[in-house]
């Protein structure tokens, strides 16, 4: 192949022998990337839709999410999917990548292989599709308002602050549970919300741990009102799926433990009412 393009420059052009070096070895990168490439399998359509296959270069230090971005730049400009930060930051590139919820940015192709050249990307389970790999996070989105995870304040712009000791419990739990992106990773790989769609999953729950550890809510009983209704903590069956999911490595499982030894406690002194559901 090499000699007959270089018969076919050498008949057309004015080459000088570093012009064909040059062009030889970029024919050989081209033809090293293409023996390499990536048979990859993305969901296109909504619910009823299906996969379609694409080849794509295998490149050195390739995420998932560069190999979604050169399909839709190179391959198919319609391909829908999100994105945002590329950095970790945002959780809005969070994908099923071989059978599990992942954050695509962060995630790099050689992870995920296992010695194959094989991918298949879908969009985050137990979400509506929207199309392509967008999920429609609304659900996801309403349960962690149901959860009461929003924080109540008691004090006016008037009062002093409320001081928060950081070697407090407290404190040592917030700080445990609060850096969570709300990429949905963790409710995407979740049984129970697949199982139980009114469960409120494992971020809601996580969040409302954080609003019950933040000793200057106005209204800490409300957070455990809201996780013993029908759907909340006690639904939860610590398969731990969530934990181990976690892109940015907390553990909502243990947030939900705490909730369920919270309630419990609170329903024995009498200080929450109407009993628990599980």
């Amino acid at each position: 192949m090499y000699e007959l393009y270089t018969a076919v420059l050498r008949a057309v052009l004015p080459c000088t022998h570093e012009k064909i070096t040059i062009f030889r070895g970029a024919l050989k990168r081209i033809a090293s990337s293409m023996a390499k490439a990536l048979q990859v399998e993305i969901w296109r359509g909504d619910a009823n839709g299906a996969f379609v296959r694409y080849a794509v270069p295998r490149e050195d230090n390739q995420t998932i999410l560069d190999v979604v971005t050169w399909v839709q730049r190179n391959t198919d400009p319609c391909l829908s999917y999100r994105f945002a930060c590329r950095v970790g930051m945002c959780g809005s590139c969070a994908m099923t990548v071989n059978g599990k919820p992942r954050w695509t940015c962060r995630t790099h192709v050689a992870k995920v292989l296992y010695g194959s050249d094989r991918l298949r990307i879908e969009p985050l389970r137990n979400l509506p599709i929207i199309k392509d790999l967008a999920a429609d996070l609304t659900p996801f989105s309403e349960k962690w308002q149901n959860a009461r995870g929003r924080f109540k304040g008691r004090k006016s712009r008037h009062d002093n602050l409320d001081r928060v000791a950081p070697a407090s419990n407290e404190r040592q739990q917030a700080n445990a549970h609060v850096e969570c992106i709300n990429c949905a990773v963790c409710y995407a790989a979740c049984d129970v919300v697949k199982w139980t769609p009114e469960y409120l999953g494992p971020a809601a729950l996580n969040r409302a741990w954080v609003a019950y550890n933040d000793t200057r809510d106005a209204d800490r009983t409300g957070v455990l009102r809201a996780v013993a209704k029908a759907g909340g903590c006690l639904h939860c069956h610590t398969h731990q799926s969530c934990t181990e999911h976690c892109p940015v490595e907390l553990n909502p499982a243990a947030g939900i433990a705490g909730l369920k030894r919270a309630t419990v406690r609170a329903y024995l002194s009498g200080t929450l009412k109407g009993g628990l559901k599980g």
